[in-house]
């Protein structure tokens, strides 16, 4: 079964980034290294994962995460 993860990241200036994945390990890696020097949280690491909670169905995680980003 797979499973999709909403999360929120606390930024080293204090802000937050919520995002969705697949692959939570992964994805933290990818923000933490800095893979992706567009992303918001490029410039903002060192990175804590400070909420993380799991889904099995892809249209609830989709759901929760607009509703977390208001």
């Amino acid at each position: 079964m797979k499973r999709y993860y909403v999360y929120i990241l606390k930024c080293s200036d204090n802000s937050y980034y919520t995002g969705f994945t697949n692959n939570i390990d992964r994805r933290f890696d990818e923000h933490n290294y800095g893979v992706n020097k567009e992303c918001y949280t490029y410039n903002k690491r060192p990175l804590e994962l400070v909420f993380c909670t799991e889904f099995n169905d892809v249209n609830q995680a989709i759901a929760f995460e607009k509703q977390v980003k208001g």
